[in-house]
């Protein structure tokens, strides 16, 4: 048992050191002001986000990008609220502000068992641009998002870009749980990249080449299952062309997003993450998931067993230091990234829930279904 606790140990302490050595590897762009050149449609796919539309549409209407070279595609997956007639009367109300920009909605066509990957690619057959951009509707872009982009793909020649993502609200424990939860998953994204790795990146901030996305033959291959448009499609590019693969690394290009509400949702949100993550073609992202499950697995039942005695508590309380002192350097290092320094107080917290959370949630994933935006869906 100390052996099988050493080995496990050893390797995630050697795989998050990974990512904190990758994390610093990644440079960070500096947004220039150069003419900007290249030409997005940005493709929004929402269902029942009429709470949400209108802080979306201000934040693009807010953006710096010159208005000829980019549009918005507004994908209404069978929205049951008010969506549509929030956006007609934003945009009616806004008309002044709106001078210029490129906004339709269109009706998703539904093909596969995915409403996501569908309503993607409905927006992609009929952009008209050479980059695509996808983002979520409870999101809010930053003014200088697009020109971060922009300068980027000129820079790099990049045909795939993974940008950052974080939450934008975090004042009580369960904001400030997921907050450590998306720093974690970011640090380790970035951290990925800089270990030429890359396995993760966050639909709510992607952007690739619309000619890219059709030679790949878009996201066919992975339509049974309802979520990973973003992780499959980046399978599929790192696969294909690993080095045209880059990421953003800057503050001006940071997308805020909403956390979830309540326990309930949270744990559902992650169900349906986990649910996918049996179908990754990924060697080092699967490699990852089992060192992670298998860490989280270790510190619950190291201290369920050391109760009876059958664990000695006193090499649980080494692992959990260990853990808590990698996993730290990797968060703080991204919570300075985004700006989020003052959650590293709850840290202690999230480090004692997170593997019972994470536990909980990978092995329920094996076996329950989940809704999504009142929708049920098998694994």
């Amino acid at each position: 048992m100390v052996l099988i606790s050493i080995l496990i140990t050893l390797s995630y302490l050697m795989l998050i050191g990974g990512f904190v050595y990758g994390f610093d590897r990644v440079k960070t762009f500096k947004l220039d002001h150069n003419t900007p050149k290249t030409t997005f449609s940005v493709i929004i796919p929402f269902r029942n986000e009429a709470e949400h539309l209108p802080t979306l549409l201000e934040s693009i209407t807010a953006l710096k990008y010159p208005r000829d070279l980019f549009e918005i595609i507004l994908v209404d997956d069978d929205s049951e609220d008010h969506s549509v007639e929030q956006i007609t009367r934003y945009l009616k109300s806004n008309s002044q502000k709106q001078r210029g920009l490129k906004l339709k909605v269109i009706k998703n066509k539904r093909i596969s068992n995915s409403p996501k990957k569908d309503a993607i690619t409905t927006a992609i057959h009929q952009a008209n641009s050479d980059w695509i951009i996808t983002t979520d509707a409870d999101c809010l872009v930053p003014k200088h998002w697009l020109n971060c982009f922009d300068g980027f793909i000129r820079k790099t020649e990049a045909s795939c870009v993974v940008a950052p993502v974080t939450y934008s609200h975090s004042k009580g424990t369960l904001e400030q749980f997921q907050t450590l939860d998306l720093l974690s998953l970011q640090g380790a994204t970035l951290g990925a990249f800089g270990m030429r790795r890359p396995f993760l990146c966050n639909g709510a901030n992607f952007a690739y080449k619309k000619a890219l996305f059709l030679e790949l033959s878009g996201f066919e291959g992975n339509t049974n299952i309802a979520s990973g448009d973003d992780i499959f499609l980046l399978e599929k590019i790192a696969k294909a062309f690993p080095q045209q693969l880059g990421y953003l690394r800057c503050k001006e290009a940071i997308i805020q997003t909403r956390p979830q509400l309540s326990w309930n949702a949270l744990i559902g949100q992650r169900i349906r993450w986990a649910a996918k993550t049996s179908a990754y073609n990924n060697g080092f992202g699967k490699l990852t998931g089992g060192i992670v499950l298998l860490m989280n697995g270790l510190i619950v039942s190291g201290i369920i067993l050391s109760l009876p005695g059958i664990f000695d508590f006193k090499t649980w309380c080494l692992v959990l230091v260990v853990k808590a002192a990698i996993d730290f350097l990797l968060i703080y290092k991204t919570a300075v990234f985004f700006n989020q320094k003052s959650v590293i107080r709850h840290f202690m917290v999230g480090l004692v829930l997170y593997p019972f959370f994470s536990f909980y949630v990978a092995f329920a994933s094996l076996f329950t279904t989940y809704t999504w935006k009142g929708r049920t869906f098998k694994k």
